[in-house]
């Protein structure tokens, strides 16, 4: 009747009072077959350590680690090279693993076969699962021998803490070998760029940015400078004149004392060495059409012209030379040729320091009108070399705390795999496990009676209570017989009376 209406607990009580036996004998044998079978199968025993991660002895904030891999993602790296064929075949060689399928299996069916039978399983505290680090992890072997089990425990786990220490110093040293040659290539862009800037320095010097007030105030103080020179000048080349106007005086005056009564050549040529000097100054005030520039240029040219006569004219034999120089050479032509003369030297130094502070002039302004293009030049040199330096500051920084931390993963100061409980000696078997499969095969039976007794209650089509009655045929139920005692107490239904044909009992309505 199971399917055919909705059953209460009493019905179900009912179907396992019916099928106790059903259930009962499955669930009997299936244990002690399971159990059975498991004495079959040979054992296998499992070594396990556990493994701790210890962080490096020296604060970060001394040395900062260069290795900052996930633990987690580092363990897989090395679970993959350590497991790898040639990792694992010389353990089967070394130890005499599978020897029953030696020659007979390839050898990668026997490296995948120890490779499935070791285990690395992170442990993960509470404090490893906020910051994403882990604390240790396990490592376990299976073998079908205790002490088998534990050499190779043995041997992977110094392979794990071997492989550790190897890793993080090859990587510790790859990367202070890779800052350092980044570090000499820095080194040599940082020094190109210094040699450009001493270049640019030198060829624009005085003409930098920052100089321009510098510049500004020199050329305030050399057109001061050339002012004065300017006036110097001109006063000097003005008391000149006045001297040479005062010795061609006396000359004259001399001159007309002398024998022949014409003027002295020398005289001429004073005269005319002052006109040229007068006519020099007048240039440098006035245009060529001024009248005081053409007044000295008539004058000069009547000078030659009596110095080309004085010089056709032969002079007469003069007395005892002497005596005559004695006579013409008065004390205040001799001061004033003496006077002269320094006016000369005067005019020739102040001719030169005026050329001179011109030059100079002329260089600050070349200064100041390439102040911006330089400004603009010098800062893209200045720019690209505090890039170039920042660089070569950062790197030797960087490389420096690199080469720290590979000095401390050598000494073995960094962070390391420590054992934390050695590989055990297994006293019972891992595999199989005798009660588990007994509890698996109490389970099986339990199932397999439970299906069994649900498939006979699917065909069974008996009608056995008043729910039946009113589901089946749909009709009110006018009267119930129920189950009466025989004469030996056994409680029999009426249909077991009239089937035995014993007398009928009475019936007592119900309404």
């Amino acid at each position: 009747m199971l399917g055919h209406r909705d059953l209460n607990i009493d019905d179900y009580l009912a179907i396992l009072r019916r099928r106790m036996y059903i259930i009962l004998i499955p669930a009997i044998i299936a244990p002690v077959v399971a159990y059975l079978f498991s004495l079959t199968l040979p054992n296998e025993y499992t070594s396990q350590t556990l493994v701790l991660v210890e962080q490096q002895k020296v604060p970060d904030s001394f040395v900062k680690p260069v290795v900052t891999e996930d633990l987690a993602q580092r363990l897989g790296t090395m679970q993959e090279q350590i497991l790898s064929r040639t990792r694992l075949q010389p353990i089967i060689e070394r130890f005499g693993l599978f020897k029953e399928q030696v020659g007979k299996a390839p050898m990668e069916d026997l490296v995948d076969r120890l490779r499935k039978s070791i285990s690395v399983t992170p442990i993960r505290s509470i404090a490893a699962s906020r910051t994403g680090d882990l604390p240790g992890f396990y490592i376990g072997f299976t073998a079908n021998t205790p002490r088998l089990a534990q050499q190779v425990c043995e041997v992977i786990t110094s392979m794990f803490i071997e492989e550790n220490l190897l890793a993080r110093q090859q990587r510790s040293q790859g990367t202070t070998d890779f800052l350092s040659n980044s570090l000499a290539e820095s080194k040599r862009k940082l020094d190109d760029q210094d040699a450009k800037l001493a270049v640019f320095k030198r060829k624009y010097t005085g003409a930098l940015p920052g100089q321009e007030q510098t510049n500004l105030s020199l050329l305030t103080g050399l057109s001061t400078q050339l002012e004065a020179l300017t006036q110097g000048l001109s006063r000097a080349q003005q008391d000149k004149a006045y001297a040479e106007s005062l010795l061609a005086q006396d000359l004259s005056t001399l001159d007309s004392a002398q024998p022949n009564g014409g003027p002295r050549p020398d005289a001429l040529q004073m005269q005319l060495a002052n006109l040229q000097n007068q006519l020099l100054a007048a240039e440098a005030r006035y245009t060529d059409d001024h009248p005081d520039v053409i007044k000295l240029k008539m004058s000069i040219a009547e000078v030659n012209k009596k110095i080309e006569a004085a010089n056709a004219t032969p002079e007469k034999e003069p007395a005892a030379e002497g005596s005559a120089n004695q006579v013409r050479e008065t004390p205040r032509i001799q001061q004033l040729r003496g006077a002269i003369h320094q006016l000369e030297q005067t005019i020739r130094q102040k001719s030169r320091d005026q050329a001179r502070v011109q030059q100079q002039i002329g260089v600050v302004q070349s200064r100041l009108s390439l102040s911006p293009a330089v400004e603009q030049e010098y800062k893209e040199l200045t720019r690209d070399y505090q890039t170039a330096l920042a660089f070569y500051n950062d790197l030797l920084t960087k490389e420096s705390q690199s080469q720290m931390a590979t000095n401390l993963e050598r000494r073995q100061q960094g962070e390391q795999f420590r054992i934390m409980d050695p590989p055990n000696l297994p006293e019972s078997p891992s595999f199989p496990n005798r009660p588990l499969f007994a509890g698996g095969g109490l389970g099986l039976g339990l199932a397999l009676g439970v299906g069994i007794t649900l498939l006979i209650e699917m065909r069974d089509k008996a009608i056995r209570s008043e729910n039946d009655i009113r589901f089946f045929l749909k009709v009110p139920t006018l009267a119930v017989i129920p189950v009466v005692a025989g004469g030996n107490g056994r409680k029999i239904s009426l249909w077991s009376r009239i089937r035995k044909k014993e007398p009928k009992p009475v019936v007592r309505a119900q309404a």
